[in-house]
């Protein structure tokens, strides 16, 4: 894994987490977008190397929506930036990871994504990434 490559928020209205965000990190978010396989709404914000990726659902079958209805608004996952996501999973799938999702799916911000199941990292969802080229 090269870096963190993010932090994903759940909440429950971007237009509003937006402004708290805003006034937190002193910046506007540098990108918005919709993900329709994941059913979410996505803002990213970056501070230095650091970017966060606050995450509301668009439609009540979303894992974001499942996620808010379950715990509340908050800490969704961490991701990490890998150089070749399919010799990743190959290798946690050896390491004894359970993937969500074997097959990599595009993902926010110019990303092929999947994803380890929380029981495997200490409740925490992890998110590999790999930049499209």
């Amino acid at each position: 894994m090269k870096k963190m490559e993010h932090i994903g928020i759940a909440v429950k209205d971007l237009m509003v987490s937006n402004l708290v965000f805003e006034k937190l990190l002193g910046t506007t978010p540098y990108k918005q977008e919709i993900v329709v396989s994941e059913g979410v709404k996505t803002s990213f914000f970056k501070t230095g190397t650091t970017k966060i990726e606050l995450l509301e659902a668009t439609n009540q079958d979303s894992p974001i929506a499942k996620f808010i209805a379950k715990k509340g608004e908050g800490m969704h996952h961490i991701a990490f930036e890998v150089e070749d996501i399919l010799e990743e999973i190959i290798r946690l799938t050896k390491e004894g990871f359970v993937v969500l999702n074997e097959i990599p799916k595009q993902g926010a911000d110019n990303k092929l994504v999947v994803f380890l199941h929380p029981k495997d990292t200490n409740g925490v969802l992890i998110e590999l990434c790999q930049e499209i080229k």
